[in-house]
């Protein structure tokens, strides 16, 4: 089977547990081709990978969000054609939040019949803006509101005019532009057409938006309804919707996926990989290690993390925190994380940069990880495979994570923290720190749990017959198409 995957801003240019679950599921099903579908803001990071690509990848083809130049006066010197009144009424459908003609406008966009300046300059773009104005924003300026518009749909007609492959199956990696590009392929191609949601796409990009300050108030509802409308896309359209845990499902129900599509698929990790770790060094004996694998990026909170450690090596000197992974996705932001360790005039803080975690886990004591969002992160899955407990923020599946979920009485795991509580992330280093006995006792009952519940290949044989599945009813839907 050929399967296309697609993602956002991700794999294979990004490190990160999205990142490493693709690849591994690429690599788990060796009699599957694949090929990539890859939404990157533009042109520059162009076959930067980070990743070698398994073998089974079989091409890699790019969508570019930020990748237009406005004909400006030439363009307006110009006639523009008008649409036929079925792929206008079909625009104004999306544009006015009505229940969107959706097959009309991948077709419309597959032909190749309209470009994007010719749809976001020309009258009809106008003409159904300005009725959505007079409608509903008229205390502003038009000028303004007719920009933001075209900035909001920018995005989103790039990602229709693209050039899509041919697939068996789609499988999207979240809601959003990959989500709207899976519908469109699988509705052109009549292929298979599979959501996995690591996180919940709409609920992010609405908090976002919510704190954005580069957005004004008045557009915030804007985009946040073209997010709302995307995710419900491929809700209606996907044969099968994946999520890492139970409330998660629950979420994407609430937003609109039909309960009967959505199933838990957890993540799971390789314990083989772990089993013959190397263990402490002699220059280990006298610091109590804990670990921090991640991006170093705003949404990993690492200021907190490096906060809390000030604090908490107040009270145990012995404690050293490594810092592990790329600090290449957010340069400003790892150097500002790096300039609070000078301000605070810390020791004992290791910026690694990326590495293989096999050859640093064994040596620590705990894993620590301060997210202000996560779906269910891997490093406390790998973390627990090495039989170490973790501190973790309140997110995702965390706090199932570290207390087991339904059914699971296998006990603690680590301490959970609110988000952003230095105070409270600081006693929990402190905590186990200063308690080797039960810092032994959680590491193994993370380790249970990962061999019981998150074992990689508890995943593979999940998404076996998932793609099992897809297969044998786009089969049968070719079929009756032939017939």
């Amino acid at each position: 089977m050929k399967i296309c995957m697609i993602a956002e801003g991700c794999y294979p240019y990004v490190v990160g547990g999205i990142s490493s679950w693709m690849q591994s599921l690429i690599k788990a099903f060796p009699q599957n081709e694949y090929v990539l579908l890859t939404i990157i803001s533009n042109r520059e990071l162009s076959g930067k990978f980070v990743y070698e690509l398994p073998e089974n990848v079989t091409g890699v083809y790019e969508v570019y969000l930020n990748d237009v130049e406005w004909d400006g006066e030439n363009g307006r010197q110009r006639r523009r054609k008008r649409l036929p009144e079925k792929d206008y009424m079909a625009l104004r459908s999306l544009i006015l939040n009505l229940r969107v003609d959706w097959d009309t406008i991948f077709d419309l966009f597959a032909g190749k019949r309209i470009s994007v300046n010719d749809l976001l300059m020309g009258p009809d773009f106008l003409k159904i803006c300005t009725e959505l104005y007079e409608k509903s924003y008229s205390e502003i300026v038009f000028s303004d509101f007719l920009w933001t518009m075209r900035s909001i749909y920018l995005p989103l007609v790039l990602a229709l005019e693209s050039d899509l492959p041919q697939a068996d199956c789609y499988h999207c990696i979240a809601t959003g532009y990959s989500g709207v590009l899976g519908s469109m392929a699988a509705h052109i191609y009549g292929g298979g057409l599979i959501l996995s949601e690591h996180g919940l796409y709409t609920r992010e990009r609405e908090e976002e938006l919510i704190k954005a300050k580069w957005v004004q108030n008045t557009y915030k509802d804007i985009w946040i309804d073209q997010f709302r409308k995307m995710s419900q896309l491929v809700y209606d359209r996907a044969d099968v919707v994946t999520s890492l845990f139970g409330h998660a499902r629950e979420l994407q129900i609430e937003l609109g996926c039909p309960p009967e599509k959505a199933f838990v698929t957890p993540n799971g990790v390789d314990i083989s990989r772990f089993a013959d770790i190397p263990g402490k060094r002699e220059e280990d004996e006298h610091y109590i290690n804990m670990a921090a694998v991640l991006r170093i990026t705003a949404i990993k909170d690492v200021k907190t993390l490096i906060q809390a450690f000030a604090f908490a090596k107040e009270q145990v000197p012995e404690l050293k925190l490594w810092i592990m992974g790329p600090e290449s996705e957010d340069t400003v932001y790892a150097a500002e994380c790096h300039a609070l360790v000078s301000s605070l005039h810390l020791s004992d803080v290791v910026f690694t940069g990326r590495v293989n975690v096999t050859e640093y886990l064994g040596r620590m004591d705990f894993t620590v990880l301060t997210s202000i969002s996560e779906g269910q992160p891997l490093t406390v899955l790998e973390g627990f495979a090495a039989h170490l407990p973790a501190i973790t923020t309140d997110v995702g599946c965390c706090r199932e994570l570290l207390y087991g979920g339904r059914g699971d009485d296998l006990g603690t795991a680590g301490i959970l923290c609110h988000i952003m509580n230095i105070g409270e992330i600081a006693n929990a280093m402190v905590e186990l720190a200063t308690h080797p006995k039960e810092r032994e006792q959680y590491g193994e009952t993370g380790y249970r749990r990962v061999t019981q519940y998150y074992r990689a290949e508890q995943l593979y044989e999940r998404y076996g017959i998932i793609y099992d599945f897809v297969e044998k009813k786009m089969k049968r839907t070719r079929a009756k198409k032939e017939k």
